[in-house]
C-alpha cells in the first residue's frame, strides 16, 4: 500500500527553519521529521512512498540522494575508513517516488497531481508530514475497509489549552465555556487512509479537507477514528522542542521496532 506524503508546506511559524530548510526537513535529533513520519509508516510494513513535492524540493531531493545510513545503524570499518559494511539499514526496502507538484497548490491540487503514481491502488494512505503519534495504523486502514468509507483520519483531542466559547446566536451572552482538553472537542490528525473514489470528490482549486470531504460528509462516506493516546505536530518552535526532548529521552512513543 502506497503513502503520499505532503511535503510542499512553508512552515511560517517555524520561521528560523524553513527561512533554509521547507517544514518537513525541519530535525528531530539528526533526522529530519519527514523520516520520522516515513521510518513509522515503514514499521508497519507500509514502504512505498510518494512525496508531493513544492518549496524547497531540492533539499528533500538531495538529503535522500546523499542519504547516510552509518548515522542511525550500526556497522563495521575496515581498510582505514575506506569500506564500510552496514549491520542493518533503514531504508534499504524503501521505494520513494518525488514529484513536484508545484509552490502554491493546495493539498487536494497536489494529490490530484501524483494521481499517475497511484494507478492501481484501491486504498492508499496520506500525511501531512510534520505529525507523529504511537496509532497502529492497520487499525485505521481495516476500519476503513470495513466500513466502506471513501476517507478516513485519525481525529484527536487538542494537547494545547484554550477556550471554546458559546454565545447566544444574536445577544452576544456567553451561554457556556469550555477547556478544549476537556470538552467533547477533536481535530484532525493528518493520518489519512484513501480509496481511489476521492479523486471523484475534488474539483479544481479545492482544499482536501474542506470541499472534497463536505461532499463526502453529505454521503455519510467519511470516517474519523477518535484516539486518545500519543500525538504531536511539530508546528510552532515549543512543539519542536517538546518532540526533541521526548527524542533524547530514548522513549519517543513514534519510534518502534519494525516488523
Amino acid at each position: 500500500m502506497k503513502v503520499v506524503l505532503f511535503c510542499g508546506g512553508l512552515g511560517t511559524r517555524l520561521r528560523d527553519y524553513s527561512d533554509q530548510v521547507p517544514k518537513p526537513m525541519v530535525p528531530i535529533g539528526y533526522r529530519p521529521v519527514l523520516w520520522h513520519v516515513m521510518k513509522y509508516y515503514a514499521s508497519f510494513g507500509y514502504m512505498d512512498f510518494v512525496l508531493c513535492l513544492g518549496y524547497k524540493a531540492d533539499v528533500i531531493k538531495k538529503y535522500f540522494l546523499n542519504y547516510d545510513e552509518s548515522l542511525t545503524n550500526d556497522f563495521v570499518l575496515e581498510n582505514g575508513g575506506r569500506d564500510i559494511q552496514l549491520l542493518n539499514s533503514d531504508i534499504d526496502d524503501w521505494r520513494i517516488t518525488f514529484v513536484d507538484t508545484g509552490q502554491n497548490a493546495t493539498i487536494a491540487e497536489r494529490l490530484m497531481k501524483v494521481k499517475p503514481h497511484l494507478e492501481g491502488e484501491e486504498i492508499f494512505m496520506a500525511n501531512y508530514s510534520d505529525g507523529l503519534t504511537d496509532f497502529p495504523l492497520p487499525e485505521l486502514v481495516d476500519e476503513h475497509t470495513r466500513r466502506g468509507a471513501v476517507a478516513s483520519f485519525l481525529s484527536i483531542k487538542p494537547y494545547h489549552s484554550f477556550h471554546v466559547v458559546k454565545t447566544g446566536a444574536n445577544d452576544g451572552w456567553v451561554e457556556r465555556i469550555e477547556d478544549t482538553t476537556q470538552a467533547d472537542f477533536w481535530v484532525n490528525g493528518g493520518y489519512f487512509v484513501l480509496s481511489k473514489a476521492i479523486f471523484d470528490y475534488i474539483e479544481s482549486g479545492d482544499e482536501l479537507v474542506m470541499e472534497p470531504f463536505q461532499r463526502l460528509i453529505a454521503k455519510s462516506k467519511l470516517y474519523a477514528h477518535k484516539y486518545t493516546g500519543f500525538w504531536g505536530c511539530m508546528d510552532t518552535f515549543k512543539e519542536k522542542q517538546m518532540l526533541d526532548d521526548l527524542y533524547s529521552s530514548g522513549n519517543a512513543p513514534w519510534v518502534r521496532k519494525e516488523i
